[in-house]
């Protein structure tokens, strides 16, 4: 029996997680994750479009990351406008090669009180939203040969959480988009993958837990690394699965939670 053929030689490190030559479009990009996962794709290479409703904010992430960054004025609610934007960045910037869709809205409250337009607003951001933007670009990786679609999820789409039914719903949705989007369009190239972030540091994450110290050590207590994240540990998550070094993995949520989707 002849031997098998050796298989192609890998990238070598650290060219497998670069992104050089990589554009990429961040919604929500203007603060919290969404500029952590901006900041380390630039930082790995990549020129990044930050795309928000609030510009002066959007214009102070620019100046943070640096000359690799642009922005974009844009709402994600208003999914009529997605393919005027592929287009415009398209002419201007050059073709996406890389969609995260990050962009998000939160809603706690008690389910029997969740009124029709509020689960509307929540899903409208998170899923009709990000599917629009999806759609929008995909045409561009696909002329280009290929490119990465990448979705913030949630640990409410992982275990069952009070008082959050239409965040929860709408992130589950995220998952089945993925699923569908990675099988659908895995024969053209393109990658579509999910992080699911645990209790990650942040001002919002802070304001809630201050005036709930029971809460705190509760999710301490079910985190095997008794810690909470940085914004950093979601950024540098998205930078692996954009990259080469994950060009086999696709259809995949990765929890990035130190444990907690696991922990007991």
């Amino acid at each position: 029996m002849d031997p098998l053929p050796l298989p192609p030689q890998p990238a070598a490190f650290p060219e497998a997680f670069r992104l050089d030559g990589e554009l990429a479009l961040i919604t929500g990009g203007g603060s919290g994750l969404g500029l952590a996962i901006a900041t380390c794709l630039a930082s790995a290479g990549a020129r990044v479009v930050l795309a928000g409703r609030r510009e002066a904010e959007l214009q102070a992430a620019c100046s943070h990351i640096g000359p690799a960054a642009s922005y974009r004025v844009y709402d994600v609610t208003k999914t009529g406008l997605a393919i005027a934007l592929a287009g415009d960045i398209a002419q201007t910037e050059g073709v996406v090669s890389i969609l995260i869709n990050n962009a998000g809205i939160h809603l706690k409250k008690p389910s029997a009180e969740i009124t029709d337009e509020e689960f509307s607003r929540v899903w409208q951001t998170h899923v009709a939203g990000a599917f629009a933007l999806s759609r929008a670009f995909y045409p561009g990786m696909v002329q280009r040969g290929g490119g990465s679609v990448l979705f913030t999820s949630s640990m409410a789409a992982v275990f069952g959480i009070p008082l959050v039914a239409a965040y929860s719903a709408a992130k589950t949705g995220l998952t089945g988009l993925v699923r569908s989007l990675a099988v659908e369009w895995g024969p053209d190239r393109v990658r579509v993958n999910a992080i699911a972030p645990g209790w990650i540091e942040s001002d919002m994450m802070w304001g809630a837990l201050r005036t709930d110290p029971s809460r705190q050590d509760k999710i301490l207590s079910r985190t095997p690394q008794r810690a909470f994240g940085q914004p950093s540990d979601i950024g540098w998550a998205a930078v692996y699965l954009c990259s080469p070094a994950a060009r086999f993995v696709t259809g995949a949520l990765i929890p990035v939670d130190g444990g907690a989707s696991i922990g007991f």
